[in-house]
C-alpha cells in the first residue's frame, strides 16, 4: 500500500456488521502497508468490502471481548509497528500525513497518541466530556498491548517506553442516530456491569444518586459542553443515563465467586 524505503506498519480494525462504515476506514490506513480486519461473524457484506480494498480479513468467533479482539488483531500484523481503528473511525487527510512523515524519517518514540474528533448527530463535538479525547493508537506491539476494562479499552505500555502525540486527528462517527446512541448504552453498560462484578466490585442506591449528577455537571458544564448546543445537553443527558444504566446493572449483577444456597 505504501513505497519502500520505509518503517513497514500494518492497520489492524475489528468489525462487526459495519458494510456501511468500513470502507472509508480501510482508504483511510492506506499509509500502511498491510491492513488487518479481525471480524466476529458479519452478515451484512463486511468482510466482502475490506477484502476488495485489499485487506486481509481474518474470522474470529465468538466475540471475545474489545480488549482481547483488538489484541487478537495485532498479533496477527506482519508488523511490530501497528496503528489501530475501530470500523467507525478514519484517519484525517492530516494525520496520514504526519503518519508518513514519521515512517519515512524515522519513529521518535514507541507510541504516538492523537485526538479525535467526535461527529455527534451532524456536528463535531468541540467541549464536553470526551474534548480532546486523546487516544494512543500508533505503537510498537513489542512495547505495549491491549489492556483496560471491557468496552473501554486502551493501550497499555510497558514501562520505560516513550510516548508523544500528535496534533492531527482521528475522525469519530460514533452514532448512526440517536437510536443507535441508545442500543450502544444498552450494550455497553451490561458489557462495563459485567466487567466490574468480575472484578469484584458492588454497587448501592448512593452511587446511582451520586455519579449520573456527576457526569452531567461535569460534561455539561465543568467542560463547558453547553457551548456545543442542544448536542451538548443531549450528549451530557446520555452520558449520565450510562453512568446510571451501568450501576444500576452493577446493582443487580452476581459476583461470578459468589453461588447460589444449595
Amino acid at each position: 500500500m505504501t513505497d519502500a524505503g520505509h518503517a513497514p506498519i500494518s492497520g489492524c480494525v475489528i468489525t462487526y456488521q459495519e458494510a456501511d462504515r468500513i470502507a472509508d476506514c480501510v482508504r483511510s490506513l492506506r499509509f500502511c502497508d498491510e491492513v488487518v480486519v479481525v471480524d466476529s461473524g458479519s452478515t451484512d457484506g463486511t468482510q466482502a468490502i475490506a477484502e476488495e480494498l485489499g485487506a486481509r480479513v481474518i474470522v474470529n468467533t465468538p466475540f471475545p471481548g474489545h480488549r482481547q479482539q483488538k489484541q487478537f488483531a495485532i498479533e496477527q500484523a506482519q508488523n511490530d509497528l501497528v496503528f489501530c481503528l475501530d470500523a467507525d473511525e478514519r484517519c484525517t487527510e492530516p494525520l496520514q500525513a504526519a503518519v508518513r512523515e514519521l515512517l519515512a524519517n524515522g519513529m521518535g518514540a514507541d507510541a504516538y497518541e492523537m485526538p479525535r474528533l467526535n461527529h455527534y448527530l451532524g456536528r463535531i463535538l468541540k467541549y464536553g466530556l470526551h474534548v480532546p479525547d486523546r487516544k494512543l493508537r500508533l505503537f510498537d506491539r513489542r512495547k505495549g498491548a491491549w489492556g483496560g476494562r471491557n468496552p473501554h479499552d486502551h493501550v497499555e505500555m510497558q514501562k520505560g517506553a516513550t510516548c508523544e502525540r500528535l496534533e492531527a486527528g482521528i475522525e469519530h462517527l460514533s452514532y448512526r442516530d440517536f437510536a443507535h446512541h441508545r442500543r450502544t448504552i444498552d450494550s455497553f453498560s451490561r458489557i462495563a456491569a459485567d466487567a466490574m462484578a468480575a472484578e469484584g466490585r458492588r454497587a448501592n442506591p448512593l452511587d446511582l444518586l451520586v455519579r449520573p449528577p456527576a457526569v452531567f455537571v461535569k460534561s455539561l458544564l465543568l467542560k463547558l459542553g453547553f457551548l456545543d448546543g442542544w448536542r451538548g445537553f443531549a450528549v451530557a443527558t446520555m452520558a449520565a443515563y450510562t453512568d446510571w444504566k451501568k450501576y444500576w446493572r452493577l446493582m443487580w449483577t452476581k459476583r461470578p465467586d459468589v453461588k447460589d444456597a444449595a
